[in-house]
């Protein structure tokens, strides 16, 4: 006798409740073994395999490839036992792959017994999910009725996007398990309410002279554009920011590194410099390594430095985040640097690795440009820029002569310091890059 377990989407952590099905790595009729990837799903935070705690044959899938499901909805179900799949160890057939908020070392309280064709024997009387077919199979869409009854919603993202705009959660049928009001129900009735209707018998995008574009081309602002989108509007909203900036002469700078990495010993990068520099400045204004509890209105310093850096994948922009950066060496910084650079390239960082930045570091000069006033990541209190390093006419020594010029930006919330705070932080940055032997003697 086989059962048939329900593999349900596990809290990924960082607080996330919903994830994108992105590509599935098994068919309905194949077998799996116990932790085998089963999914690849993409959060507001990163690109995740989701590994199944059981062992069988999959006999339904939940969900195409794009469809977007909350935390708890089901994602397979899987059939064990009487030779589905070698049997696990121990009483529970679970893994003990834990991911967050989701154990496996004990079955699931909600079971269906079910005597599949693949697996044989008549059907159990309980409700049973579809038999293993050769196509994939999708969770019907079941609509709730609209207005009666408790609102289906488990996500505060939905329900917070839709008292953002002022839509009654009552009046959507929702397009999820059991009738689960999901993300895209929410835009697609925000949507549908602010379109305009198309004139009959008129192409979709036919503009006379002087008349508006009535459509054009729309992406979904989900995934990590969709959180970048949310976390820069929540900063822009809160934090009174303000930039100072400086021009600094980093030749000798310049010169350290190549000194060093002519040494023979493991490359230094220029970022990891520029890390080590931030982790010093920060210990002599530590009221920069904060955030702002808006609820208790109390500033809150913190010891470790977490350092953020900007990093523009196909993706989106992510910020990976170097955990205590104060206590790492140049050789230290740059290899992690190095390995999460990677591991945002190929789509593969963990919410862990994304989260819990202090102060971040955005050197945006990769990009060929010289300044810009960014916004901060939300909720940290400063962000420091760099611009590219470049040639220019520069008075050193009291005769102009050609230098290696950076522009150094640092965006603060002014509520955790005032301008002179600020000003000594950058002033601090700029002299560690204009004469940084002393500095480079500790790394």
């Amino acid at each position: 006798m086989a059962q048939v377990l329900e593999f349900k989407l596990p809290d990924l952590g960082e607080g996330l409740t919903e994830a994108e099905i992105v590509r599935w790595l098994v068919n309905v009729g194949d077998v799996v073994a116990i932790d085998q990837p089963v999914v690849e799903v993409e959060t507001a935070k990163a690109m995740v395999e989701v590994p199944c705690p059981y062992g069988g044959v999959v006999t339904a899938r939940f969900g195409e490839e794009g469809t977007e499901l909350p935390v708890g909805a089901p994602l397979l179900t899987v059939a064990v036992g009487s030779g589905t799949a070698p049997e696990p160890e121990g009483d529970g057939g679970g893994s003990g792959n834990v991911l967050v908020g989701y154990g496996t070392s004990e079955a699931p309280a909600r079971r269906r017994r079910v005597r599949a064709a693949a697996v044989g024997g008549p059907p159990a009387k309980q409700p049973a999910p579809a038999a293993p077919a050769p196509a994939p199979v999708a969770a019907p869409a079941v609509t709730a009725a609209p207005g009666t009854g408790p609102v289906p919603v488990i996500s505060p993202l939905v329900r917070r996007l839709a008292r953002d705009n002022d839509l009654d959660l009552r009046q959507l049928a929702g397009s999820g398990p059991d009738g689960l009001i999901l993300r895209a129900d929410v835009e697609g009735a925000l949507r549908a309410r602010t379109a305009p209707a198309p004139a009959a018998q008129e192409p979709a995008v036919r503009v006379s002279p002087g008349s508006p574009v009535r459509d054009g081309i729309r992406i979904p602002l989900k995934g990590v554009r969709g959180a970048v989108a949310d976390k820069l509007s929540r900063s822009r909203r809160e934090i009174p920011d303000a930039t100072c900036w400086v021009d600094a002469d980093a030749t000798e700078l310049m010169r350290a590194r190549a000194a060093m990495n002519a040494a023979g010993a493991p490359k230094i990068s220029l970022i990891a410099l520029l890390a080590r520099i931030c982790a010093a400045a920060l210990a002599r204004h530590p009221e920069l390594n904060s955030y702002v509890d808006t609820e208790a209105r109390e500033v809150v310093r913190l010891d470790q430095v977490h350092l953020g850096f900007a990093a523009q994948t196909e993706r989106g922009l992510v910020v990976p985040v170097v955990r205590d950066a104060q206590a790492r060496d140049a050789e230290s910084l740059t290899a992690e640097f190095a390995r999460l650079t990677e591991a945002a390239r190929t789509g593969t960082l963990t919410p862990a690795e994304l989260t819990g930045g202090t102060f971040t570091l955005n050197n945006y000069g990769v990009f060929g440009v010289d300044g810009s006033t960014p916004i901060i990541n939300h909720p940290e209190a400063a962000m420091l820029g760099v611009g590219r390093i470049v040639p220019k006419p520069w008075v050193h020594e009291g005769e102009l002569a050609v230098r290696q010029v950076v522009q150094l930006s640092l965006t603060f919330d002014h509520r955790v310091c005032d301008g002179g705070t600020a000003g000594g932080f950058l002033r601090y940055v700029a002299d560690c890059v204009e004469q940084p032997a002393v500095l480079l003697r500790t790394l």
